[in-house]
């Protein structure tokens, strides 16, 4: 099987790394391209058998499965480039959001998936958010759950669900983790913990978290009702959470959501564009 991903950015080559190591795909099969040479010569060092092609069009000719990591305004370059090689028998793959599927099937025969991953796979762990096209067989579906599962868990969604979730699965760990800096910071300041210590029982708190609601039955409320002894200092930590993060998270949405309106608007322009162009 031939997997070709254009673009070895911080995604493609996050996602290439976890599939090598999980031993779902070998370096054999992948073929990958980037804007840069150097850094797919990088890539082809530290994972060697992996083929480097400096053509996108010969990269996506013969793939039976196409990633396509690059930035979300680049991709209608991208699909201008490789339309006239791809056929139906190929699954097409979008990694961001602001990328409808509609808008690709629209100028390409082949099948279109969306999988947004997370940073979270690179430890074969986290959530990706799978959203398929109406071209997409249940073999197809088959094919890329077994794929991703290999990396974490594959979670199949609506496109309209696609923004908040990637909110959440994808934009979550820079989130959080500025959330226990913040915490950590404070800790270090306040009461003379070493930064090393902190990070680590942060660290730990949050794995152990994940798995309390993951696999021990645990629903957030429970959680923290479980912990939190009513007049202890727990319950007066939350009351403090309480109170302070009044619209905090409402207004992360709104931004996010924001500039993916604002994405959004440019790459209708622009995929309007080049279907006009062919019917031209």
């Amino acid at each position: 099987m031939k997997v070709t991903f254009i673009g070895t950015g911080s995604m493609g080559s996050l996602l290439i790394g976890a599939f090598l190591r999980s031993g779902a795909l070998q370096p054999h099969n992948i073929y990958a391209t980037n804007r840069s040479s150097h850094k797919a010569e990088l890539l082809a060092k530290r994972h060697p058998g992996l083929h480097i092609t400096h053509s996108n069009v010969e990269a996506a000719r013969g793939s039976h499965i196409i990633f396509l990591c690059v930035k979300p305004l680049d991709f209608p370059s991208v699909i201008s480039e490789i339309r006239d090689v791809l056929t139906a028998d190929q699954i097409v793959i979008s990694i961001t959001s602001p990328v409808l599927i509609q808008m690709l099937e629209n100028l390409i025969p082949s099948k279109v998936a969306k999988i947004i991953p997370s940073i979270t796979n690179s430890v074969h762990s986290g959530a990706s958010l799978c959203i398929y096209g109406k071209r997409i067989q249940p073999e197809n579906r088959i094919l890329l759950k077994q794929l991703m599962s290999s990396v974490g868990t594959p979670l199949a969604l609506r496109e309209t669900e696609t923004r908040i979730a990637s909110d959440i699965a994808s934009c979550g760990p820079a989130f959080i983790s500025y959330i226990l800096q913040q915490w950590i910071d404070s800790a270090t300041e306040l009461t003379g913990i070493s930064r090393r210590e902190a990070t680590i029982l942060g660290a730990e708190m949050l794995v152990g978290t994940g798995k309390l609601l993951t696999e021990g039955g645990f629903t957030l409320e429970e959680l923290q009702q479980r912990v939190a002894v009513p007049g202890g200092v727990t319950a007066q930590g939350l009351a403090i959470l309480e109170s302070r993060l009044q619209g905090v998270f409402p207004s992360l949405i709104e931004v996010t959501h924001r500039k993916y309106d604002e994405d959004l608007s440019k790459l209708e322009i622009s995929f309007n564009n080049i279907a006009q162009n062919t019917r031209g």
